[in-house]
């Protein structure tokens, strides 16, 4: 990731301009990446990313 990249799409996206997406886009990473690097800045995520990500990975069971 590029520093200015990463620390406008950080600024932008904790300002609310852009999304999980549109920022880890403008940051040149996933968006697991951009998720992990909110959290070493001490920005929280807005969107329900990790519950998405967490069933994704889930099997579906029928009981």
């Amino acid at each position: 990731m590029h520093t200015h990249a990463l620390t406008t799409a950080l600024t932008l996206y904790r300002s609310g301009t852009l999304s999980l997406t549109q920022a880890a886009h403008r940051a040149g990473c996933s968006e697991r990446e951009m998720v992990r690097t909110l959290s070493r800045h001490g920005i929280a995520v807005r969107e329900s990313f990790v519950s998405h990500a967490t069933l994704k990975n889930q099997s579906a069971r029928a009981d």
